[in-house]
C-alpha cells in the first residue's frame, strides 16, 4: 500500500498506480481501467457571482479533472467528480418535519404485522428482533418481507441487524423446503422513501428464485469464472488485494469493507466474506452505523449476493457473501439521483472513496492511512 503525507483523493489514483510495485500494478490493471480526464468549460462573465457562490471560484469551473474507473471484469464503472456535489437543486424540499413523519405510527400496518399482514404458505417466522411476513405483490415467487420490531429504519443496534439478517435465511431455508427448485437467495433492505421503500416502518425483504440466479448476481459469478479461467486466479480476492493496495480496504475480522471504485451511486461500500458469520453481520452493522451518524446518510439501498441454498448446475467454487450498500440521498430532496447516465452509461458520482475509507477507519478506532 502506498502512503501520502495528505489525505488520499481518488484523484491521487494516477500516482497510487504508478507508486505500486510491478505485481500490484498488474493486478490492478487486470481488473480496473482508470482514466485521468480534462474538461473545460467557459463560463460568460455574467455566471461569476453565481459560479463563486456555490464553487468558489471561476477556475474550479475552468478546468476539472474527472476520474473515469472501469472494472473490466464486471463491467461497471464510475465517472468521479467532486464539483457535482455542489451543484444546485432546482426542485423545493419537502416541507413538513420529517423526524415527526418517520416517527408517526398512527397508521402505520407494520406496526400491526399480525392483524395487517400475510402469513407464507409455511407460516411465519419469529426472530429476536422482527417476524416475516408473505410480500403482498410479490416481485418473485417466494418473496417476504421481514418487519423489524423497531419503527424507526434508521434506529438499530448490532443485535438487531444480525438478527435480521439471520431471520431472512431461515426464511430462505423454509422457502427451499417448500420448493427445492428455489435455491438462489437474495436479500435487500430498501431504508425509507428516497430508497424506494414504499413503508416508512423499518423492513428488509428477502426473495428465492428458480432456474438461475437473479441476472446482477449471475452477470458476477460469470465474470469471476471468466477471470479464474484467464487468469488462473481468483477475482475477489484480487480485488480486495487491489483495494488494501492503495489503502481502500478495512478489516475486521473475517470480513473486508472496500469503498467501491466503481459505485453504482452514491459512497457504494462492499462487504466480502467467505461465510456470513459474525465478522460480517458486524461489519454490516459497522458500515450502517457509520453511514447514518458520521456521513449523514438517510435514505439507502443494501443488497446481499451469495450463492445457491443447495447445490445447482452452475460453478459457484469461490464465490463469497457480499454485501452492497449505497447511499440514496437527502429525504428532503425531490430530484431524482439517478438519470440515463445510471441507467444506460456509466455512473456518475461525488462522494470519494478515500473519504469513505477515512471515515471507516476512524469509526473503527483503527489508525487511518
Amino acid at each position: 500500500m502506498v502512503l501520502m503525507e495528505q489525505p488520499l483523493r481518488i484523484t491521487d489514483l494516477p500516482y497510487l498506480i504508478s507508486s505500486l510495485p510491478a505485481e500490484g500494478r498488474a493486478r490492478l490493471e487486470r481488473i480496473f481501467q482508470i482514466v485521468d480526464v480534462g474538461a473545460e468549460a467557459v463560463p460568460p462573465d455574467s455566471m461569476q457571482p453565481w459560479i463563486e457562490k456555490y464553487f468558489d471560484s471561476v477556475d474550479a469551473i475552468r478546468r476539472q479533472r474527472i476520474i473515469k474507473v472501469t472494472n473490466k471484469v464486471s463491467r461497471e464503472g464510475a465517472l468521479f467528480n467532486a464539483l457535482r456535489s455542489r451543484r444546485t437543486l432546482q426542485a423545493p424540499p419537502c416541507g413538513e418535519n420529517l423526524a415527526e413523519s418517520i416517527e408517526d405510527r398512527e397508521d402505520c400496518v407494520f406496526c400491526r404485522a399480525l392483524e395487517c399482514t400475510p402469513a407464507d404458505v409455511f407460516g411465519r417466522i419469529r426472530g429476536q428482533h422482527c417476524i416475516t411476513a408473505s410480500n403482498v405483490a410479490k416481485c418473485d415467487g417466494w418473496h417476504s418481507v421481514i418487519i423489524f420490531d423497531e419503527h424507526n429504519p434508521l434506529r438499530f443496534t448490532a443485535g438487531q441487524v444480525a438478527d435480521y439478517l439471520d431471520t431472512a435465511q431461515a426464511w430462505a431455508r423454509k422457502a427451499h423446503q417448500a420448493d427445492p427448485e428455489a435455491r438462489y437467495p437474495f436479500f435487500l433492505w430498501n431504508c425509507l422513501w428516497r430508497s424506494g421503500a414504499s413503508i416508512i416502518h423499518g423492513h428488509a425483504q428477502m426473495l428465492v428464485t428458480r432456474g438461475t440466479h437473479y441476472a446482477k448476481v449471475e452477470a458476477w459469478r460469470q465474470a469471476a469464472l471468466r477471470y479464474r479461467e484467464e487468469h488462473g486466479t481468483d477475482y475477489f480476492a484480487d480485488l480486495i488485494a487491489v483495494h488494501r493496495d492503495l489503502g481502500l480496504a478495512v478489516d475486521h475480522g473475517s470480513a473486508t469493507i472496500l469503498p467501491s471504485l466503481t459505485p453504482f451511486k452514491e459512497k457504494e461500500t462492499h462487504i466480502i466474506a467467505l461465510k456470513l458469520d459474525d465478522d460480517m453481520k458486524s461489519a454490516l452493522y459497522r458500515v450502517l452505523s457509520t453511514f447514518v451518524e458520521r456521513l449523514g446518510v438517510q435514505a439507502f439501498n443494501l443488497g446481499l449476493y451469495q450463492p445457491p441454498i443447495s447445490d445447482s448446475a452452475e460453478d459457484w467454487a469461490g464465490f463469497p457473501f457480499v454485501f452492497r450498500v449505497l447511499d440514496r440521498g437527502k429525504l428532503q430532496s425531490q430530484v431524482s439521483d439517478l438519470g440515463a447516465m445510471e441507467f444506460f452509461a456509466q455512473s456518475v458520482v461525488a462522494t470519494d472513496p478515500f473519504s469513505i475509507v477515512h471515515t471507516l477507519h476512524t469509526e473503527l478506532g483503527e489508525e487511518t492511512l
